[in-house]
């Protein structure tokens, strides 16, 4: 059973993931806590408890578990917060990834080393709603989030051309689904419309996102996973679809009975945040026989589901 190094396991696309890979590979996860009890649960799944930036325990990992494949989901999440922690945050997603990769580049056994980037690496690079962004867009990051993610890009980029190093970037657009976390757009816009708040305050309503499913991510990384064809290339995960923050909000709202009113505008705005993101997922397509299976409103319903019980 071939070995696969996991990092972020505990967190939203690590849980899903984990679950598409047991049974079929024996799993290593690294987690920062304690208290991840699903992913100890199973004689394939070891745990090895490290901070992910603590470069010398993390050498250690590799050496002794020697992975044939790592799929590295670690690191800071929020651009909000970035723009307080850019040390943490650079600590986290760039200098943390550059040592774990060297780390298996010595060691000599990586067949793949499969690393999340970020939609949010292009920065503004729309002008309007009938481009798409691809994976040859310039990049153009316009937080300490996504420089972070660029940087770490450019750093895998490198080994590979220097040392042959097999590497696959994965840059999926914004995704939705959480179980855990209604910090973010469409789980906080549900909880709030189902709690029947009379009101809810949201932020610019002509943003436009291109919104992944969560059950599609994780499909992406099964189909790349092993797969030769992804070995040295950047690889999008979406839906080519963009929805405004508007109507997104709106089709929540009928969706959940919502009778409240949105104000509009209520939030602080993000500096330097693009105005339109939508991917082009045609090298998916191609590369991998991967496309998405959830549109917005079928992926709502099953979030939407979800928190109802929930709450």
């Amino acid at each position: 059973m071939k070995k696969v190094l996991l990092t972020g396991a505990s967190g939203f696309i690590g849980q899903h993931l984990l679950l598409e890979l047991r049974g079929e590979y024996e799993i290593h996860l690294i987690n920062l806590n304690h208290d991840n009890s699903k992913s100890k649960k199973g004689s394939t799944v070891h745990v090895h408890y490290a901070d992910i930036k603590d470069h010398k325990t993390i050498n250690a990992i590799v050496k002794r578990v020697s992975p044939e494949y790592v799929i590295h989901l670690a690191g800071a999440s929020s651009v909000a917060k970035s723009f307080e922690n850019y040390n943490g945050t650079m600590d986290s997603n760039y200098y943390a990834t550059v040592s774990l990769a060297e780390a298996c580049r010595k060691d000599g056994n990586i067949a793949q080393f499969i690393f999340a980037g970020s939609s949010e690496e292009y920065g503004p690079a729309l002008k309007n709603s009938r481009q798409r962004i691809t994976e040859d867009t310039l990049l153009n990051p316009t937080s300490p989030y996504a420089v972070s993610k660029a940087n770490a890009d450019m750093y895998l980029q490198y080994i590979g051309s220097a040392y042959d190093f097999p590497y696959t970037i994965i840059r999926p657009f914004n995704t939705y689904g959480r179980t855990d976390n209604n910090s973010f757009f469409i789980e906080k816009t549900i909880s709030k419309m189902l709690s029947k708040e009379q009101s809810i305050s949201l932020g610019d309503p002509l943003l436009i996102r291109d919104w992944l499913y969560i059950d599609d991510h994780v499909s992406g990384y099964m189909k790349v996973i092993g797969n030769k064809a992804a070995i040295g290339q950047v690889i999008q995960l979406c839906t080519g679809k963009g929805h405004n923050i508007k109507e997104t909000a709106e089709l929540i709202a009928d969706m959940t009975d919502f009778k409240g009113q949105i104000l509009w505008n209520a939030l602080p705005k993000r500096p330097f945040e693009a105005s339109i993101m939508i991917g082009d997922n045609a090298k998916a397509k191609r590369l991998l026989g991967w496309e998405p299976k959830y549109d917005l409103k079928q992926g709502l319903e099953k979030t939407i589901s979800f928190w109802k019980e929930k709450l």
